[in-house]
């Protein structure tokens, strides 16, 4: 096993209005000494927010969507009533530093089982992190555990602390009748639906905001939501209350970071501007100051910057997508880790609330 690198002090931090004492996140040291940091977000995209902001600031706080339903975690949550536990586990990896110690441990909870038996499949994270819920029986205190072993440069929270499920209402759902609305139930069927998703809802339709996350986003200096699944990962936040109330009274500015290409099945089809009105849809009340996008997946900037006038935002246009990233038709299209921490390094300068932070 390799040497463990230097870990984050995490001490108590200063009081947050209408908020537990409990629920506060760690307290930094020097006040003003970086940007307090919040990424919302789940799977893939959320991961490639963290890996590049955890380059640009040792204090962030992920805040995790719980309402996946498919593969290893939607066995675990099925047997065992328990959150899924894969965005979450998904997060913890990004967050782990670039040592050996870092890789180690990112390779070793991502490592999946391979076997005809009930392990196949399994994320050994998915395991560990459901394991120490059940002895602990305190989702933040034992997700807390886990970064403290891996050396998380960072911590991870669930947005609630309840299973959630995902509802959408679908146009076209059913082959014949394109002009239809259907009901369809499910993170994994949502995501891969044919149709046209218009509103996602979720069951419960007013699940508590876990209060650490409540507590983060008030005490934020920026606040990063998305990329990641439009209706499967990026607006779930936004309809917990508690969540969106905080996002909406918070003091911090906020930044809304778009995919690279469409997603198949869930968003097929859909203009960076049409991601922004969907946003809009869902959350009117929500002002974002920044809405990132990669420039080469902007095909027509002025109609992104009309749409992102309804939030009350600028457009920041930067190359972020890894070499090769923008397949034709979407595909695998990623982030590249070093472009987007420039570009939201970059934000954070131009837009204030800069401080000695480095």
């Amino acid at each position: 096993m390799p040497r463990r690198g230097d870990r984050q002090r995490r001490t108590a931090q200063s009081p947050v209005r209408d908020v537990p004492r409990s629920a506060r996140p760690p307290r930094r040291g020097r006040r003003g000494a970086q940007p307090k940091v919040v990424a919302l977000g789940g799977g893939m995209g959320l991961s490639a927010s963290l890996t590049a902001l955890r380059r640009i600031t040792g204090d962030l706080t992920a805040v995790v969507t719980v309402a996946d339903d498919g593969g290893s975690s939607g066995r675990l949550r099925d047997e065992l009533d328990v959150l899924p536990p894969g965005d979450l586990r998904k997060a913890l990896a990004a967050l782990c530093g670039d040592d050996d110690w870092g890789r180690t441990w990112s390779e070793v909870i991502q490592h999946r089982f391979k076997s005809g038996g009930a392990l196949h499949d399994h994320a050994v994270g998915n395991l560990l992190i459901v394991a120490l819920w059940e002895q602990m029986g305190d989702h933040v205190a034992a997700l807390d555990l886990v970064g403290k072993l891996l050396g998380a440069h960072g911590r991870v929270l669930p947005m609630s602390a309840v299973p959630l499920e995902l509802e959408a209402v679908v146009r076209g759902h059913r082959p014949g009748s394109p002009e239809e609305l259907s009901r369809v139930r499910g993170q994994a069927a949502v995501a891969l639906t044919p149709g046209e998703v218009r509103q996602v809802m979720l069951v419960p339709h007013d699940p508590p905001a876990v209060p650490e996350a409540v507590a983060a986003v008030l005490d934020a200096d920026w606040v990063v939501l998305g990329p990641g699944s439009w209706f499967s990962s990026v607006i779930p936040h936004l309809l917990v209350p508690g969540l969106l109330d905080a996002l909406t009274r918070t003091k911090a500015r906020r930044v809304l970071s778009l995919n690279l290409a469409p997603q198949p099945g869930e968003t097929d089809g859909f203009s960076p501007q049409r991601h922004v009105e969907v946003l809009v849809q869902h959350a009117p009340k929500l002002a974002f100051d920044v809405v990132l996008a990669d420039r080469a997946a902007v095909p027509d900037e002025e109609s992104l910057r009309r749409a992102a006038e309804r939030l009350g935002a600028e457009v920041h246009l930067a190359p972020v997508a890894a070499a090769g990233g923008l397949p034709a038709g979407g595909g695998s299209a990623r982030h590249d880790p070093e472009l987007l921490a420039a570009a939201y390094d970059r934000i954070f300068r131009m837009h204030g609330r800069i401080g000695p932070w480095r």
